[in-house]
């Protein structure tokens, strides 16, 4: 593929990325900042970041495979046949994407967040807006009350389901879908990701969803972004981690079993 081809593919990838985190940490604002009793809580986040997740990839599957994740990126590589030479461009213009995403979140909730003393509404774990608003701290306080170990085993684990909806959904040996239904499987992992395993970690399962916001964030003035060693043991290392396992699963348990039964 030449370059003016892999350059459409980055474009793809940061306007994919970029609508998953205006919707995405978009709904994480809303919901956090402007608290309703009917549109509120951590039922309502999820259900929006699985919408995000949905829009993003029909928006930029035909321009770049909406992959809109460096850990999938990675996994893609490794068992998939992805160019190993695409995967530091395809992983720059998702981290680029999910920045400018944040910044039109910001655009948009700059009022509400600036009267709230610049809450953080970009990135997942501890510190994030839901450990204040809806757990109120001390036993409550779900997010704070989880090890560092259990955050990244979480997004390991996290992150390797997603690779099981993603993989099973293009599979034309297994179930699959459709060609033009398979993105509702892929928000729906998402979903049930973040209803079963979101509590621990704040399921980042994406390294440039949380690493570019939280760039952002920083230089808006949000505090301690950066603090610890949870910003890259968990949405970093750990969903990467995750991703691997996750196709590396797949093709021990499920793909066996798909050859055998077409034979």
């Amino acid at each position: 593929m030449n370059e003016k081809s892999l350059g459409r593919e980055v474009i793809g990838e940061i306007f994919g990325t970029f609508i998953l985190i205006v919707l995405g940490d978009g709904v994480v604002a809303n919901v956090g900042l402007a608290p309703r009793a009917l549109f509120s809580g951590w039922y309502w986040v999820t259900i929006g970041w699985a919408l995000a997740v949905i829009v993003a990839v029909y928006v930029s599957n035909g321009a770049s495979g909406a992959h809109l994740n460096p850990a999938v990126t990675i996994a893609l590589a490794l068992k998939r046949g992805f160019p190993a030479k695409k995967i530091v461009p395809y992983i720059l213009a998702q981290v680029v994407g999910a920045f400018l995403g944040a910044l039109v979140v910001y655009l948009c909730y700059r009022d509400g967040l600036q009267a709230a003393g610049m809450p953080n509404v970009w990135t997942s774990g501890p510190g994030s807006v839901f450990g204040q608003t809806y757990w109120n701290g001390g036993a409550h306080d779900a997010l704070g009350n989880y090890t560092l170990i259990t955050s990244c085993i979480t997004e390991v684990v996290g992150t390797a389901v997603l690779l099981w909806g993603i993989l099973a959904s293009g599979d034309t040996k297994n179930t699959g879908l459709m060609h033009n239904l398979w993105p509702m499987l892929v928000g729906g992992t998402v979903l049930a990701v973040g209803l079963s395993l979101g509590g621990p970690s704040g399921y980042a399962i994406n390294p440039a969803r949380d690493f570019g916001p939280r760039v952002f964030g920083a230089l808006v003035g949000t505090k301690d972004l950066f603090s610890g060693a949870y910003w890259f043991a968990a949405p970093i290392v750990s969903t990467i981690i995750g991703a691997v396992v996750g196709v590396l699963f797949y093709d021990w348990f499920v793909t066996p079993a798909l050859k055998k039964a077409a034979q």
